[in-house]
C-alpha cells in the first residue's frame, strides 16, 4: 500500500537548524556568563507569542526590546504587526548583536546596558515607546535596580504604554503593587523550559 508523505522543506529544515544553533550559542554563553545570560535555553515560540500578544500595534511609537538575544520574541513581535522597522533592540552581547542585524537588517540594534536605559537610548528615541519587552533576567539584580529600570522604561514611553517582563519564578520579579505602578500577569506557560509567567507593568495615572 502506497502512503503520501511530505517531504520537509527546506525552510523548515533551516529554522530547526537555526533552533538547535541557537540553543548551542546560549547554552555556551550561559556558561561563560551564568548571571549576565540569565537563561539556558532561547525563550520558546509560545512565551515568545504570550509575550508579543500584550503588545498592540496599533499604537504608534517604537517598541523597545531588553535582551533580545538570538530574536525569538523580535520575531513573534513581527508576527504580532509590529513592522521590523519599529523595534528598537538593545542587546549587551556583542555576539548576539551580530547574529540580530543579520536576522533583523531594518530593526534599530544597539549594543548596550538596558540597566543604563536612558543613556543607551539617549538621541535614538524620537517620540514615546509604545512599549517595553524585556527579556532581561532581573532576579539576578537588587530589587533597587529593578525598580530604576522600570522606571527608566516608562520614563521613555507614552504613559499607558506597557513594561512586559517574564520570568521563570513564582513570584513576580518587580513587586505587583505599588503606589506608582500596577501589573497583571498571564497563565503559567508550560510550554516553555523552564515553565515561565509573563508580567504586564503599567504606570499609575497620576503617580
Amino acid at each position: 500500500m502506497l502512503q503520501s508523505f511530505q517531504r520537509p522543506s527546506h525552510r523548515k529544515l533551516a529554522l530547526g537548524k537555526d533552533r538547535f544553533q541557537d540553543e548551542a550559542r546560549f547554552l555556551r554563553l550561559w556558561l561563560e556568563r551564568p548571571l549576565a545570560i540569565g537563561a539556558v535555553m532561547p525563550s520558546s515560540k509560545a512565551l515568545a507569542r504570550t509575550m508579543a500578544s500584550y503588545v498592540d500595534p496599533r499604537i504608534p511609537g517604537p517598541v523597545v526590546e531588553l535582551g533580545p538575544g538570538t530574536g525569538p520574541v523580535t520575531d513573534a513581535l513581527i508576527r504580532r504587526g509590529v513592522a521590523q522597522d519599529r523595534l528598537i533592540l538593545v542587546e549587551f552581547n556583542p555576539e548576539f548583536c551580530q547574529l540580530l542585524k543579520r536576522r533583523f537588517p531594518k530593526a534599530t540594534i544597539i549594543q548596550g546596558d538596558a540597566y543604563d536605559l536612558a543613556e543607551t537610548l539617549s538621541g535614538i528615541l524620537q517620540e514615546p515607546a509604545a512599549a517595553t519587552v524585556s527579556s532581561l533576567p532581573l532576579f539576578t539584580k537588587p530589587m533597587d535596580h529593578r525598580l530604576e529600570l522600570l522606571e527608566a522604561a516608562q520614563a521613555v514611553m507614552h504613559p499607558e504604554a506597557p513594561f512586559i517582563q517574564f520570568t521563570y519564578a513564582v513570584v513576580p520579579p518587580i513587586p505587583a503593587r505599588s503606589g506608582s505602578h500596577r501589573a497583571r500577569g498571564s497563565n503559567r506557560v508550560w510550554r516553555n523550559l523552564p515553565p515561565a509567567r509573563v508580567w504586564v507593568y503599567n504606570k499609575v495615572k497620576n503617580a
